[in-house]
């Protein structure tokens, strides 16, 4: 009776294990920050946004210098004058919030910078991270990063959005 149960006990536990998947995690802040290029793109990166950053207040503080000097002239111009004047300001207020846009706007230069830098980089880790998995034979691998657990690697063959799919359509 003993090597009977210990014969289906271990006949179960080989079975689960032989169904079981493989999850791994990793960090891709702590990797990225460990990667000199990295660091010198982000790095790159920051200083072009700070130039762009005083670029736009500059912008905006001829804006506010142009309003006060209206406020304060205001009552000496004539209506026309007044007109013309509000004008330029706003046109000019529009030109520093299209160059906000431009510069940090959807699909703006800071967006094509970042793809341009950073991008290749991310690449590079990504397809690492799918190679380790393939060889190291995971399922799943999971990132940690501060910007949430993400998966970055998931097996195929556990997809089953083929399944949903059918299983909605008439």
């Amino acid at each position: 009776m003993k090597k009977t149960l210990l014969y289906l006990l271990v006949t179960f536990l080989c079975s689960y294990s032989a169904f079981a998947q493989r999850i791994a995690y990793v960090d891709t802040d702590y990797i990225l920050n460990k990667i000199p290029a990295y660091t010198e793109a982000q790095k790159t990166i920051n200083g072009i946004v700070e130039d762009w950053n005083k670029e736009i207040d500059s912008k905006y503080a001829d804006v506010k210098q142009m309003y006060s000097k209206y406020q304060a002239e205001e009552f000496l111009l004539t209506d026309e004058l007044k007109k013309k004047r509000q004008d330029e300001i706003i046109a000019k207020e529009q030109l520093a919030n299209d160059l906000q846009k431009q510069r940090f706007g959807y699909e703006g230069d800071l967006f094509k910078k970042r793809q341009e830098l950073i991008q290749p980089i991310q690449e590079k880790v990504y397809n690492a991270v799918e190679k380790l998995a393939k060889t190291g034979g995971y399922d799943f691998i999971l990132d940690k990063s501060s910007s949430g657990a993400t998966l970055l690697f998931t097996n195929s063959k556990y997809d089953l959005s083929e399944q949903v799919l059918k299983s909605i359509q008439p």
